[in-house]
């Protein structure tokens, strides 16, 4: 409760005072004009660090690796966008601070710690992520990336020949052969 207490009550009063007092220093519509021009700067600077944090959690999971760092700092990222959305000089400048990765590394310790101290944290994933198959390397990859798909069947290589009285004891092949070692019998004339 105090949280939402702070964000929708407290958060919104302290952006008005700054907006007039900024407003009393340079007039409106200069105020204006930097309240526009942080949102697009925001949302450039969004778009830029936003797709190079995905393109470290697709490595990450091409590697075999659950992409933690990678989704804390994306997660800090899109708070940062909406912060620099929201109109307000205070939202601007927490914003523009988790664009800065050495203040989202302190915040996701934090975070981690809260979560340690108060809270649960389950991590559900199919089967064997993170686990590399068997002959792998540890990065994920195989030694030979050769993929050969085919049909086997299981051949019997010793015929019985307990009941067919023209067999050979020797293991010998009588008549036609086609392969080693395998006997097939005559053909009755």
């Amino acid at each position: 409760m105090p949280f939402v207490f702070l964000a929708f009550v407290l958060v919104p009063i302290a952006e008005i005072a700054v907006f007039i007092e900024v407003g009393g220093i340079i007039g409106l519509w200069p105020t204006l004009g930097i309240v526009i021009l942080t949102a697009l700067i925001g949302t450039s600077l969004l778009r830029a660090q936003g797709l190079a944090a995905f393109g470290r959690a697709q490595a990450a999971m091409s590697e075999g690796r659950l992409p933690v760092e990678e989704v804390v700092h994306g997660f800090c990222l899109v708070i940062a966008g909406a912060l620099l959305l929201t109109p307000g000089f205070l939202t601007d400048i927490a914003g523009f601070l988790l664009f800065v990765h050495p203040v989202r590394l302190m915040l996701a310790r934090a975070a981690m710690k809260w979560f340690a101290k108060h809270g649960t944290v389950h991590v559900h994933s199919n089967a064997g992520f993170g686990h590399p198959p068997p002959g792998s390397n540890p990065r994920g990859q195989t030694p030979d990336a050769t993929i050969v798909e085919g049909e086997a069947e299981e051949v019997d290589s010793h015929p019985p020949a307990a009941h067919n009285d023209d067999a050979p004891d020797d293991g010998s092949p009588v008549g036609p052969t086609s392969g080693p070692g395998r006997w097939i019998p005559p053909k009755d004339s």
